[in-house]
């Protein structure tokens, strides 16, 4: 009884820690998004929108800081259609999570780290140009009311009191889900998931990945350990890398409503890393590539 205590603390503590770091990312992001559509005007969206031409490449690099609330900020901002799918995909490929820290305290070189840095934000801002080239024409105007209407906020009281109401109800969800995958993790963890299958060609990149996808930094944690321990290639390590973006996804499709959109996003997120994956392995990149 008292294992089973210590266990079910375990869980929610680090369920609860997880969820608290996305918080204030969700804060700002709603409360950046209530002021442009109240208060800000046509003219302000209209430069965003002239801005959002490079926004792959702002997507990218600050995809690569090492934390996880960006990918959850930019599904929220995507979901208002302040941010394109381009500059979104960007930061879900860039984003890393756990994986410098756990990298370097496993004593790998900085110029592997730097490496894979590198791979990461080339292939996150090609990836996000091409889907903006693709997508063009296709984005809506911002749509900060209809997440207003979903999630029953008063914006008339505030635009301080309506980000934190949208913030919270984010949180409240992603705790939520994150105490399921932490009970479930605690049995089956995401180390174990990668290497049953990590040998088998092509399905060892598409393992990876699919770890990747699991909303929680322990999928990063995973990946980027097994790689450092020399259990997974440098393909599927990419593979699992690029498609991890913490709890971006998570985010996307409880604020982005549509969900056929959400569906064709994250099957391309996970088309990406298995295709990087497998370029590194099977055509000698990654050895140029020092990884």
């Amino acid at each position: 009884m008292a294992e089973l205590l210590h266990d079910a603390g375990h869980i929610v503590g680090h369920a609860a820690l997880d969820t608290l770091k996305i918080l204030p990312f969700l804060f700002l992001t709603y409360l950046i998004m209530e002021f442009l559509e109240h208060r800000a005007g046509e003219r302000v969206e209209r430069a965003i929108a002239r801005a959002g031409k490079m926004g792959p490449v702002i997507g990218a690099l600050l995809g690569l800081l090492p934390q996880c609330g960006f990918s959850a900020a930019a599904a929220g901002l995507f979901s208002g259609r302040v941010i394109t799918v381009g500059t979104l995909l960007a930061v879900f490929l860039a984003t890393s999570d756990e994986m410098i820290a756990v990298f370097l305290g496993a004593g790998l070189s900085l110029r592997t780290v730097l490496a894979v840095l590198a791979v990461k934000f080339a292939v996150a801002a090609l990836g996000g140009f091409l889907a903006d080239a693709l997508f063009r024409g296709k984005q809506r105007d911002m749509q900060m009311e209809d997440l207003c209407q979903a999630e029953g906020c008063h914006c008339e009281k505030g635009i301080l009191r309506s980000a934190l109401h949208h913030a919270l109800h984010i949180t409240l969800f992603v705790l939520a889900v994150n105490l399921v995958l932490g009970a479930l993790l605690h049995f089956v963890s995401a180390e174990q998931l990668a290497v049953w299958l990590a040998g088998v060609p092509v399905l060892g990149q598409a393992v990876a990945a699919l770890v990747g996808l699991i909303p929680n930094c322990a999928a990063s944690v995973a990946i980027a350990t097994l790689y450092a321990r020399g259990v997974l290639s440098a393909g599927a390590m990419l593979a699992g890398l690029l498609t991890g973006a913490g709890v971006g996804l998570l985010v996307l499709f409880r604020t982005n409503k549509r969900a056929r959109e959400n569906l064709i996003f994250t099957a391309v997120l996970l088309g990406i890393g298995i295709a990087v994956g497998c370029l590194l392995d099977y055509t000698g990149l990654a050895a140029l590539l020092q990884l």
